[in-house]
């Protein structure tokens, strides 16, 4: 029997590639037939790479040509894979209208002063003319109640748009919100995930947070389930590291940086800074103690590519200052409050550049003026 090419076309149309609507030949998968006698080559493209659709794709032409032309044919399938590149899912938030700049602070360990640089660095902004807020996502260990001074205060309820929201707590210049408001102090928090991510996603998108310029996060340590829901809710403008020098916390300040870094994460690392840099006795004002290791962050940030925003001591006076719920920052002409003022700045000016270089969160800028910070509309 004379093998006839439009047989074999005709006999394919009556099958079809598994997900794909349309046959055979009208989704275009059939991208060759060649007939040598009684031989009969096919040649398949298919979008997917798996394998029991490509083995039911053979099969089913081998069968049909037997089938439907010639039983004794001898068939031979070739198929292609051609995928669509897979593109990775970027976590992205929803923006909130009003807050120009999120920036998470996070650390890959606990105990390295995190929600204390995070607690300076916002009446640093805030003594600068901007207008700042703090959100307290250490859901586990909030602390910003006490260091703001505001642990008898509780947000109150407003209406906006017709919608009850709360209002955050302000002192400072700094607008505050922390699950510390709603628990006592000596009760844990003992929640599952799920249950923290809907507690930070009340006081994310059902606060009035108003018209800010910085809304700082205050993440938890590591790298958890916490810091992906916070990433999920917010188009989160950058991220800043705080890490002590000792190489136990450097190694997982790294994995913050990495966190921040993935592809399906993305947010920029505006930049590392090192807390509990040296000691300095009262009496021995000149003499620097490494008690932790000399310029181990600094080296990390080289290391990583990133910027290093600078380094604070360890001082009483900060432990004390955010004991009594008053920010060592808030001094003026200190060295901890001059050393937080140039970390700042730094801050602002590497949000300036990411914000020139990457799609800002919001249309509004951040712009520096001789020195000085500003906001641009």
């Amino acid at each position: 029997m004379k093998l006839n090419k439009k047989d074999i076309e005709k006999a394919l149309e009556t099958i079809s590639v598994s997900g794909e609507g349309q046959n055979m030949m009208e989704s275009g998968v059939v991208k060759n037939i060649n007939i040598f006698g009684d031989e009969v080559e096919v040649d398949l493209t298919l979008n997917t790479p798996a394998l029991h659709i490509k083995k039911r794709a053979e099969v089913d032409v081998m069968k049909v040509i037997h089938e439907k032309v010639y039983e004794k044919a001898k068939v031979k399938v070739n198929i292609k894979v051609d995928a669509p590149q897979k593109k990775s899912t970027e976590i992205k938030g929803k923006a909130i209208p009003g807050i120009k700049n999120i920036v998470a602070v996070a650390s890959g360990k606990g105990g390295v002063g995190k929600s204390t640089v995070t607690a300076n660095l916002a009446v640093t902004l805030s003594k600068m003319g901007f207008k700042v807020g703090l959100l307290d996502a250490d859901i586990y260990g909030p602390s910003a109640t006490i260091m703001f001074d505001v642990e008898r205060e509780r947000p109150l309820s407003v209406t906006e748009d017709g919608k009850s929201k709360m209002k955050p707590v302000e002192n400072y210049g700094v607008k505050i919100l922390s699950i510390g408001f709603f628990t006592k102090p000596n009760q844990a928090v003992i929640w599952r995930g799920p249950m923290a991510a809907k507690a930070l996603n009340q006081m994310i998108f059902d606060a009035a947070w108003g018209e800010l310029d910085f809304l700082l996060i205050d993440l938890p340590p590591g790298t958890g389930d916490i810091h992906l829901s916070i990433m999920q809710s917010l188009p989160i403008t950058g991220s800043v590291i705080v890490s002590t020098p000792q190489n136990v916390a450097l190694a997982d300040a790294k994995k913050g940086v990495a966190m921040f870094q993935q592809e399906s994460i993305n947010v920029p690392v505006l930049g590392i800074i090192e807390n509990m840099a040296y000691f300095t006795p009262a009496e021995l004002p000149d003499n620097k103690y490494y008690i932790f290791g000399e310029k181990g962050a600094r080296n990390l940030a080289d290391d990583l590519e990133v910027p290093f925003l600078g380094e604070l001591p360890l001082v009483q006076s900060i432990r004390e200052a955010g004991d009594i719920g008053r920010p060592a920052a808030l001094q003026q002409n200190t060295p901890i409050a001059n050393a937080m003022e140039e970390i700042t700045k730094k801050v602002v000016q590497e949000t300036v550049s990411r914000n020139k270089s990457l799609p800002p969160t919001e249309a509004i800028k951040i712009t520096t003026m001789a020195g000085c910070s500003a906001v641009k509309k």
